[in-house]
């Protein structure tokens, strides 16, 4: 289990997150995004907890068009749920713990 939320671009999504084996979460972000910072931590407290269960990404807007575009992102952060390569949750903004706990427990 690594200690960072993996890293994805449009060249790894497919297979990173749509042919994933075990639910993926893709947290939409960029750099000069505050609320993605914000968010950022509480991802991290999340993947402590469900890591060994849920497959925890980030892909960088401004680095990868393509993939936002796709799953018309229009703001972030946004923190799309992935399940059998179909989308099953989307959240955008900087929402509680609580709630995504809530989310990652319903799709588990």
């Amino acid at each position: 289990m690594s200690e960072s939320v993996m890293e994805i671009g449009d060249s790894s999504f497919d297979a990173e997150v749509l042919k994933s084996e075990k639910p993926v979460l893709v947290d939409f972000w960029a750099p000069w995004c505050g609320p993605c910072r914000a968010i950022a931590p509480v991802i991290g407290e999340l993947m402590a907890t469900y890591g060994d269960r849920i497959k925890f990404t980030k892909c960088n807007v401004d680095d990868n068009p393509v993939t936002p575009g796709k799953f018309g992102i229009k703001a972030i952060p946004t923190l799309i749920f992935f399940k059998e390569g179909s989308v099953v949750e989307q959240v955008t903004g900087m929402v509680a713990k609580s709630k995504l706990e809530e989310t990652i427990k319903s799709i588990l």
